[in-house]
């Protein structure tokens, strides 16, 4: 095995996570989020993380002030990007542009959609389309642990 490691930074550790160990958020109408690679675990750049749309919900329509990209990892829904809908299914993946109005929703009424996302900034930002109000994502991540 070569040795890398003289190329890292030293003060910079790198973190396993195992999602089912780790609290979730629970985002109203069966959905949860699962926070992972977040400022905490050390990142400077990005933000990554795992929701479950519960059978027959969906994400609220909201944007970011940074790119995203979305992973199907189960479950079978819908992209609601802009004016456009799209089906998913596992391995299905988006790329979202800032400032784009979007929403995920499960087509299942009995099993649930689980997706993982990532944003190009560890301090994006999301603005809920229907009452125009902006937090960080991470503020959300701080409320409902469970």
């Amino acid at each position: 095995m070569a040795n890398t490691s003289s190329h890292a930074n030293p003060d910079i550790k790198p973190v396993h996570l195992r999602p089912d160990e780790l609290p979730s958020v629970d985002r109203g109408g069966g959905n949860r989020t699962i926070p992972l690679v977040t400022r905490a675990t050390g990142s400077r750049q990005m933000l990554t993380g795992m929701t479950m749309i519960g059978p027959g919900s969906a994400i609220q329509w909201h944007f970011h002030d940074c790119e995203e990209t979305v992973l199907v990892l189960e479950g079978e829904g819908f992209a609601e990007i802009g004016d456009e809908c799209m089906p998913v299914r596992p391995m299905d993946a988006t790329w979202i542009p800032p400032n784009l109005p979007h929403r995920f929703r499960n087509g299942s009424s009995e099993k649930p959609l689980k997706i993982m996302w990532v944003y190009a900034s560890v301090d994006a930002t999301r603005t809920m389309v229907e009452t125009g109000v902006t937090q960080p994502v991470s503020a959300e991540h701080l409320k409902k642990s469970a």
